[in-house]
């Protein structure tokens, strides 16, 4: 078919009644590409939508054979650029493409990539028994790497796929009350000064186990009290400083006392390094009487402490980590004695606005019978 220079053109090739196109990128390079489709009126939208990313700068040649493995590895590299010694979501993420993200999709052309495909991934992961949320948070992966692509100059896919999203279960709601934590204090103790450190400073500042487990002596100041966790060594990679309550203070005196700055705060009483101490937890939490308690609800724990005291959500998620309202908001940091306290506090003011009421009704009668 006759076309003006420059504007491509449509042909079919011999033995097949699907159209084609020939066009040039804007380096001058011959591209053809198959319409998939018999309808003239499609290959001549088709035609004109390649020539105008052409013009526009967004074509992207590659983006009809490039894989999803290769856009995996890019945002893998992403991360790697980045990467500070401690990163888990690296370690998570490569490890997660490699054993069921590169089996299933890893040779796939992006391009073939569609909202079904990712639902039969959906019902593949299941039969191997993998949760809801664990399935969501690898689609998320896949997703992301989708996106990235998408947002490269130029483009190397031209569409992201519709992603599946499975109904998750409700965050965990488990808390320690005072008098609990009076309990789970006093079992820790018994088990080690580590473990009765590692309880105060994780349910004083909302911190997760593995920023515990690393914490350093170079990171405590004893006169300023403070305590710092370095940039890279939190799970979203941000630094965050705290200052050390009375409790945290005296028992990371007693944690770092002949330790160089090197050595970690958290070790045992032959100075070996913690770094699982399930088997502890479990027998102390039984012993106290709170068998089901994670050393995760200590971050709960302690973000609903904090808001009782009327510290601000804002700097409660500095001093816990949280980067986003969203996360935070997952930790759902009210339980059924907060709702009760509300409701206390809203009869109290009731009974209160009840008796100015009636004060104020028999001064009016006074005033009349005056």
């Amino acid at each position: 078919m006759s076309r003006p220079r420059f504007t491509g053109s449509i042909f079919k090739r011999s033995g097949s009644e699907k159209y084609w196109l020939q066009y040039y990128d804007a380096n001058g390079c011959r591209v053809r590409e198959s319409t998939r489709s018999t309808s003239i009126k499609k290959a001549e939208k088709t035609l004109q939508q390649r020539l105008g990313q052409i013009q526009n700068g967004t074509f992207a040649p590659i983006a009809q054979r490039v894989r999803v493995c290769e856009l995996a590895e890019s945002l893998l590299g992403q991360y790697r650029s980045c990467e500070i010694k401690g990163n888990k979501s690296l370690e998570w993420a490569e490890r997660r493409w490699a054993l069921h993200l590169e089996p299933f999709f890893g040779k796939a052309k992006a391009g073939s990539v569609s909202t079904d495909s990712l639902r039969a991934y959906v019902e593949h992961r299941q039969k191997q028994g993998a949760k809801n949320a664990t399935i969501n948070r690898e689609l998320s992966f896949l997703r992301r790497a989708f996106m990235v692509a998408r947002k490269a100059t130029p483009p190397k896919v031209q569409i992201v796929p519709a992603f599946p999203h499975l109904e998750e279960p409700e965050a965990r709601q488990g808390f320690l009350s005072d008098e609990e934590y009076g309990k789970l204090a006093a079992c820790c103790a018994a088990n080690g000064l580590w473990l009765r450190a590692m309880l105060a400073v994780g349910c004083n500042f909302a911190w997760r186990k593995s920023e515990l487990l690393n914490l350093r002596v170079a990171q405590i100041d004893l006169l300023n009290r403070m305590i710092r966790l370095e940039p890279g060594t939190t799970k979203n990679s941000d630094g965050r400083t705290v200052v050390m309550t009375n409790e945290t203070l005296e028992l990371l005196r007693a944690c770092t006392a002949g330790k160089k700055a090197e050595d970690y705060i958290f070790t045992r009483e032959n100075g070996a390094r913690v770094r699982n101490f399930r088997g502890a937890w479990a027998n102390v939490c039984a012993a106290a009487g709170v068998p089901s308690l994670l050393f995760h609800d200590l971050r709960r724990t302690g973000a609903r402490n904090l808001r009782r005291l009327g510290v601000s959500e804002g700097v409660i998620m500095k001093i816990g980590g949280w980067k986003t309202r969203n996360v935070f908001d997952r930790y759902n940091i009210i339980d059924q004695a907060d709702l009760a306290d509300a409701a206390r506090r809203l009869d109290e003011k009731m009974e209160t606005q009840e008796i100015g009421h009636s004060t104020a009704t028999v001064e009016k009668e006074e005033e009349r019978e005056d």
